[in-house]
């Protein structure tokens, strides 16, 4: 029974993950991208309260790590969230969702540069793969198309970027809260602050939401949010961290086949070679650090991302 709740949560944290990315794209073919990433932490923030209130978990973070929490709802919610779905003006979800399969290289390097980890020759070989496959795609799709993705690109490496220091300074710090705890207030406070700068900034126009793009930031907010958090901390409880890590070479797959289905859009065949030695390389780097005890991992957080989703 419990391999059966595993692989149901398996499932359920990869069919997330994966259709994350195209509903970030419907909700900013009408909501400005800005506004949309704050209407989407403002509907799961009051879901993360209430199940605080109700499991009477702690809202804010514990004596000394309070300042960090700030930091946390800038740059580990407001900033890079709001580069992902920019990133998806300019950038297809498949690609969206191949760049940021490569969250667990982000994380081995900053653990390496920030925290000084030791790395096996095995994990630099993954590194390497990975990291020249994703360089290759990035750049074969550059080139397929007239119009420049560079900006799109840029933007979702970024946000990688940002939340793989974010997860290492969580290390570094020893920060251990709840899921509830790490996501609820932070989520909030970006929620409010995004509205705010949208609003100013965009000057966004609600009688021109489409029903689809409305519909697809509830989900962000409520399902791919809140529901997303909370199956992939489930699953990590009940699985090793090699398998749990398993679900960033599944979900793109998800991705990549339903925008095909959907929009008729699929990335190039030389992109989709190139996939193969990028999940090769993400497997590598997966492998040589499952031996490793997981630390913190009430912390972890997909649409992270992740999952990339919060």
């Amino acid at each position: 029974m419990r391999n059966v709740i595993t692989l149901m949560l398996f499932i359920l944290v990869s069919l997330t993950w994966g259709t994350t990315w195209l509903a970030m794209r419907i909700a900013v073919e009408t909501i400005p991208p800005i506004f949309a990433t704050g209407m989407r932490f403002t509907l799961a923030a009051p879901l993360l309260i209430g199940m605080a209130w109700l499991t009477r978990t702690p809202l804010l973070f514990p004596p000394g790590q309070r300042y960090f929490q700030c930091t946390v709802c800038l740059f580990y919610f407001a900033i890079p969230f709001t580069l992902m779905i920019y990133g998806e003006t300019w950038v297809d979800s498949g690609l969206a969702s191949l760049i940021f399969s490569g969250m667990p290289v982000a994380v081995l390097i900053a653990s390496v540069l920030l925290l000084n980890e030791k790395t096996s020759p095995l994990q630099l070989a993954g590194l390497a793969i990975a990291v020249a496959a994703l360089a290759g795609i990035l750049f074969e799709e550059s080139e397929r198309s007239r119009d420049s993705h560079w900006p799109g690109m840029l933007a979702l490496v970024s946000a990688v970027v940002i939340h793989a220091i974010i997860y290492t300074q969580c290390k570094k710090r020893s920060c251990s809260t709840s899921v509830i705890t790490f996501n609820a207030l932070p989520c909030a406070g970006a929620g409010i602050l995004l509205l705010v700068l949208g609003w100013f900034s965009e000057k966004p126009q609600m009688t021109l939401f489409s029903p689809s793009s409305v519909l697809a930031t509830l989900y962000l907010g409520g399902g791919a949010g809140v529901a997303g958090i909370l199956c992939y901390f489930s699953l990590q409880q009940r699985a090793t961290a090699f398998q749990a890590s398993l679900v960033f070479l599944v979900f793109p797959v998800i991705t990549v086949t339903l925008e095909d289905h959907l929009y008729g859009y699929a990335i190039s065949l030389p992109s989709l070679l190139l996939t193969l030695p990028l999940a090769t390389g993400i497997l590598v780097t997966l492998i040589s650090r499952s031996g490793r005890p997981r630390q913190n991992k009430t912390r972890r957080n997909p649409e992270l991302p992740s999952r990339g989703d919060a």
